[in-house]
């Protein structure tokens, strides 16, 4: 099976060849922790994980590493607001964070180094910089010289006059040209800083992914994601202090970028009020379900949020997880492989979509199997399709009952006594008495599923 992905560098799906197939390299650009993450945050989380357990499918070793962005001026307001270290502010989001990813099938990467723990890496990077003429110490700030670099605005495709209307650059007399962008800048007494040759500062947020890169992934990597906001300033300017830095060498071979996620056809703003938090979707729909939603469009599109799609992915889900407990029975073959179908989709630059409608197939192959070879071979294809999509990991039973979460409806000792008193009812024929517990059952929420095996419920 051969990859391909989009590179954003080329503007063209190019077939993936790793570097040193012994060694795959990918880094994503994690989250700035200075609040709740919001679900246009989610998805790089969600689309590079699967990009990660794919990768890993295919090769025999990959290091996937995701940064935490742990100074930022966001987080120095927030702490000084508070009147509390920024670490008091970081720490907290960065569990937010992680456990809110956990919650929707993120798994940790290898490796999640911290901006902070990188500062004597920065400083020599730009040190080197400045001695090979791509960077200058002005006022207390070091910036980058965009002029020195020829090749800057190959990755978003714009020219020189369209990169300063793009950056919003602060035009500051200390710049030598306007585009000139920050690698560090000075901090007053109130502001946390480090000691470097330039004076007390901290640094730009651009350096941080450059130099988390070149000490644990190396100078030359395979996989760099993001978000496609995240294309100009941000990556355009890791290109260049890196390439600079590097003496020239390839800094990424295959650059990927996901699309931005509306909210019923609206962007995503504060100014709107309908920024939504994944810590709140928790509360109304299961992780996976909302999972499985950030993954009904292709990753490179635009994704539409709304309420109906976050209710169709669990009712996607529970159609899965039916299949699934029909074949409660039935042994999985330990030799089991994903469907090539499904692996060729995914194949296919992540098309998530396509790899859903294989899974759906699938499914209704569940629900007509009759032989129990058959019935082995698909639940096999079926799980092993999913969970690299990081889907159906969980028992049929526990995603029924809601994952064990009884808080808003009957516990699972009182659904089964009430099914217990349906049966004896329909068994002494009281069938009013019957339809009573059935809707009584459905008031709460829980719905009864009669079949050949007895009486299934579910939650929802």
């Amino acid at each position: 099976m051969t990859l391909h992905l989009y590179n954003t560098l080329s503007r063209s799906k190019e077939e993936f060849v790793p570097l040193n197939p012994d060694r795959v390299t990918m880094y994503v650009c994690g989250p700035t922790v200075y609040s709740y993450a919001h679900i246009g945050n989610a998805r790089p989380a969600v689309v590079f994980d699967v990009l990660v357990r794919l990768l890993r499918h295919m090769w025999p070793n990959v290091v996937y590493a995701r940064n935490i962005t742990d100074i930022d001026d966001k987080i120095n307001a927030a702490a000084k607001e508070q009147g509390v270290d920024i670490s008091v502010i970081t720490d907290k989001f960065e569990k937010i964070y992680l456990d809110d990813m956990a919650a929707i099938g993120v798994r940790a990467p290898d490796i999640d180094p911290h901006a902070t723990d990188h500062i004597p890496e920065m400083i020599a990077m730009m040190e080197r910089l400045i001695a090979s003429g791509h960077a200058y110490a002005a006022e207390g700030h070091v910036l980058f010289d965009v002029p020195s670099f020829p090749e800057y605005g190959g990755l978003s495709r714009r020219d020189q006059d369209e990169l300063l209307a793009g950056a919003r650059v602060d035009v500051a007399p200390y710049k030598k040209d306007a585009s000139d962008f920050v690698l560090w800048k000075p901090s007053t007494p109130d502001l946390p800083g480090w000691d470097s040759p330039w004076g007390r500062g901290r640094p730009g947020w651009h350096l941080e992914c450059s130099c988390m890169i070149e000490k644990h992934l190396g100078r030359t990597i395979d996989i760099h994601g993001g978000g496609i906001d995240l294309v100009f300033p941000h990556h355009e300017n890791e290109i260049a202090q890196s390439t600079c830095a590097h003496g020239g060498d390839t800094f990424v071979r295959y650059w990927l970028h996901n699309g931005f996620v509306n909210v019923d056809r609206e962007k995503m703003s504060k100014s709107i009020g309908n920024v939504l938090l994944v810590h709140e979707l928790l509360k109304q729909a299961p992780g996976e379900a909302i999972r499985l939603a950030l993954l009904s469009a292709h990753y490179r599109q635009p994704l539409d949020w709304t309420d109906e799609g976050l209710f169709q992915a669990k009712m996607k889900l529970d159609k899965f997880y039916g299949a699934l407990r029909n074949l409660s029975d039935v042994d999985i073959d330990p030799l089991a492989q994903p469907d090539e179908k499904f692996l060729q989709a995914l194949c296919d630059d992540l098309n998530t979509p396509k790899a859903l409608a294989v899974l759906f197939d699938l499914t209704s192959e569940a629900y007509s199997a009759e032989s129990i070879d058959a019935k082995v071979r698909i639940k096999g294809l079926l799980l092993k399709s999913a969970n690299l999509m990081g889907l159906l990991y969980q028992d049929p039973e526990a995603w029924f009952s809601g994952g064990g979460d009884d808080s808003d409806g009957p516990n699972a000792a009182e659904i089964e006594r009430l099914i217990e008193a349906r049966n004896d009812a329909r068994a002494s024929k009281d069938f009013a008495e019957a339809d009573r517990i059935r809707d009584e059952l459905a008031a709460q929420g829980i719905t009864l599923e009669d079949g050949a095996g007895g009486t299934k419920w579910r939650r929802g």
